[in-house]
């Protein structure tokens, strides 16, 4: 199998919630939430950077659609990395992400491995960590 990821998704339990915190909070790019006619079909996709698309979708039909039991939702079970160019920027998305409703679990410090992190739980609870990493800084994707 050749790794080729083009969509993420997260689960969420209240998808108009979710679409604000991305779209209106983070400033994320998305025409909003479609497939409303469809029972389970309510989905909201957001732009990344080129060839990767992240999509918000209830939990309820995420569970449906696979066959899956929903079951309760933890949040160490997968993060997600923001990686970023400079100490100042992982400082500038933390108070974004704050002021957009994330809550803060760890401020933003200087790490054993040489960056500077910080981790932000977004309204559900999906962990997403803020770096920025000397030996990994992003390329310009816009």
């Amino acid at each position: 199998m050749k790794a080729r990821i083009t969509l993420i998704t997260l689960g969420v339990d209240d998808l108009e919630k979710a679409v604000r915190f991305y779209r209106d909070g983070l400033g994320w790019p998305t025409e909003g939430i479609v497939g409303r006619e469809f029972e389970h079909g309510a989905v909201a996709f957001f732009d990344l950077q080129a060839g990767l698309k992240l999509a918000l979708w209830p939990r309820r039909s995420i569970a449906h659609d696979s066959g899956l039991p929903l079951t309760a939702a933890s949040a160490t079970e997968l993060t997600l990395g923001h990686n970023v160019a400079s100490k100042a920027e992982v400082d500038a998305v933390l108070r974004q992400a704050r002021d957009a409703g994330a809550v803060v679990v760890k401020p933003a410090h200087d790490t054993f491995w040489g960056g500077y992190a910080a981790y932000f739980q977004d309204p559900d609870r999906h962990l997403w960590e803020v770096a920025w990493n000397p030996r990994l800084l992003p390329g310009d994707e816009g």
